[in-house]
């Protein structure tokens, strides 16, 4: 009896660990995402302090090439969407797996009960 609980408790612990893996790597492609939203608000607002008469150069592998400033800002303001669209993603992905997560937690707890019940212990409630 013993053995099959702890087979069930060993498996559900590999379960809850690949989601605390999958969840951490979520939580660091967001952050990384983040300092993308960072970086490019800066370059929309450096962008914005700009008039027509001003010359915008994107730089293209080791070139530097000259860019309409409409279109740059245009760039820009698309990428910005985008990466919020990511982080959007990202965040309903974390809270899934949050959920499973606590979810795989509560199956431990009993889980672990249910061993310790099977060996002959009583766990002591403190």
């Amino acid at each position: 009896m013993a053995e099959t609980v702890q087979r069930k408790l060993q498996a559900e612990l590999e379960k809850y660990q690949a989601l605390q893996k999958d969840l951490s790597k979520c939580l660091s492609a967001r952050q990384k995402l983040e300092a993308q939203v960072t970086e490019n608000t800066i370059v929309k607002e450096e962008l914005d302090l700009l008039d027509a008469e001003n010359t915008v150069f994107k730089l293209i592998g080791p070139v530097l090439v000259k860019q309409d400033l409409e279109e740059a800002k245009s760039t820009v303001a698309k990428r910005l969407e985008y990466i919020n669209g990511e982080i959007k993603r990202y965040e309903g992905q974390m809270k899934e797996l949050e959920k499973k997560s606590e979810q795989h937690r509560e199956t431990l707890g009993k889980l672990q009960q249910d061993f310790q019940k099977a060996q002959g212990k009583v766990p002591i409630k403190v």
